[in-house]
């Protein structure tokens, strides 16, 4: 989430400095910050040098992640008041996690050098793992997609966990 002084937007505002700062940290892209609030961390950007008294706003862009800042202000805001975070984002199902995982997983053995019969082995189990056969089995093409999934997570998708309504392809 993007932070921006209200000295820029000219807003109502929230001092952020009167919170525990965590860690500030100078990037080339500007601040870093994390919040500890209660048992929460919450990370925060800003152009110019945290201020101590200072207040902040946040600035939303209206991009493709949208839903998943506004998200994430509100639950900065709600943190600043003293208030429960409010309801979970979006939830993934047990299968999506159990995919998620198993990519997850696939990626770091493949990774590490295994073929992908020796990947398959290690997810599901040698036994099923034919000794012939194995260039047309199911499980031969479906440990090649968690592999491609895995890549795909890696290279940026896993970002699209973060918005709503969207699948991880």
């Amino acid at each position: 989430m993007t932070v921006a002084s209200t000295a820029d937007l000219g807003s109502a505002s929230q001092p952020l400095l009167d919170l525990t700062v965590g860690q500030v940290r100078r990037a080339v892209d500007g601040w870093h910050a994390v919040l500890h609030i209660g048992a929460v961390d919450h990370r925060v950007w800003s152009k110019e040098p945290p201020v101590l008294g200072a207040s902040y706003a946040a600035d939303l862009p209206f991009d493709g992640d949208f839903d998943a800042r506004a998200y994430a202000a509100r639950r900065l805001w709600r943190a600043m008041n003293g208030r429960a975070p409010g309801l979970a984002f979006h939830q993934l199902s047990k299968q999506r996690r159990q995919r998620l995982s198993a990519a997850i997983r696939a990626l770091d053995a493949h990774s590490a050098g295994g073929s992908y019969r020796v990947v398959a082995e290690a997810l599901f189990d040698k036994k099923r793992i034919p000794d012939r056969g194995w260039k047309t089995h199911d499980l031969r093409n479906r440990t090649i997609r968690l592999v491609q999934g895995g890549l795909a997570l890696m290279r940026g998708g896993y970002r699209k966990l973060l918005r709503p309504g969207r699948r991880d392809e």
